[in-house]
């Protein structure tokens, strides 16, 4: 079977602008700039998105799954209006004290994704935002990628020695990708 080329994304942070008081709503989902641009940038140059992301705030009632299920909607409606498709979502719906295998840093929705979708996670990029991010590429095998936006300076001053790609946007990680550098 041929191995899918995949670049895996958290959400919040990445594609779109995070919250602390979490983004519960459609009108509260608003792209970074470049990001959906980044989305199509990847599926032109022959690559599947999948959305890798926490989403702790169903398990907290912020929201519900209905209501995440048309967050999402807007997001793969703009992706495709700028040319992009996001193959899959995964998600934890589970609180930050859960003993899940899904919740990141742990490599659940990862090794889930590698499963169903067929790919090769060694051969796989997960762009996050924080350090749970790059804990659950390395935990999959995956490799990781920082980006500064969200909580991606935080994340890089509190570990200056990161040795992995880091990036100011999706956009600049995903012009990267492509070039094949």
């Amino acid at each position: 079977m041929n191995q899918q080329r995949f670049v895996l994304l958290d959400r919040d942070g990445v594609i779109n602008q995070d919250s602390e008081d979490f983004v519960k709503s459609p009108d509260e989902w608003l792209p970074i700039a470049g990001s959906l641009e980044a989305i199509a940038l990847l599926n032109a140059h022959s690559y599947q998105v999948a959305v890798i992301t926490n989403q702790s705030g169903l398990a907290r009632g912020l929201y519900d799954l209905a209501m995440l299920e048309r967050i999402h909607a807007k997001m793969h409606h703009l992706a495709a209006e700028h040319g992009g498709t996001i193959a899959a979502i995964y998600f934890c719906p589970h609180g930050t004290d859960s003993t899940c295998a899904c919740r990141k840093p742990k490599p659940g929705l990862l090794l889930q994704c590698a499963a169903e979708q067929h790919i090769n996670l060694s051969e796989t990029v997960m762009v996050g935002d924080s350090y749970r991010d790059l804990q659950a590429a390395w935990a999959a095998d995956a490799l990781p990628v920082l980006v500064k936006t969200g909580n991606g300076r935080q994340t890089l001053n509190a570990h200056p020695n990161l040795t992995i790609p880091v990036f100011d946007t999706l956009y600049d990680a995903a012009k990267h990708l492509v070039s094949g550098q």
